[in-house]
């Protein structure tokens, strides 16, 4: 069953309810039994799990390979290197923090 989230008009209480959707929405504070509005939800998030729903995003590395041959690439992109890995940029001077000064 759904959970609705609702909030009081008169004393401010947010509470949820959970509700077979075919239900009427509540209409009545269980405080002060005055007027609720309902909240719009998030939601459930979807998570999909398993093969099967967009072929394009589990691919093997042997089709990935095959793909780009046939498009005419000459080596699949590789998110390694072959070579030593770029020195990082240099940090920034200590001091001030690199900010500008104002007058």
């Amino acid at each position: 069953m759904p959970t609705y989230s609702y909030e009081c008009e008169s004393c401010g209480k947010d509470f949820e309810l959970s509700q077979r959707m075919t239900d009427p929405p509540a209409d009545r504070c269980p405080d002060c039994g005055g007027p609720v509005r309902r909240k719009i939800g998030s939601g459930a998030g979807i998570i999909f799990k398993g093969s099967g729903f967009y072929a394009t995003d589990y691919r093997s590395s042997e089709y990935k390979t095959k793909q780009s041959l046939e498009k005419g690439e000459s080596k699949p992109s590789s998110s390694k290197k072959d070579g030593p890995a770029s020195p990082p940029p240099p940090a920034p001077a200590s001091g001030d923090g690199g900010g500008s000064k104002k007058d």
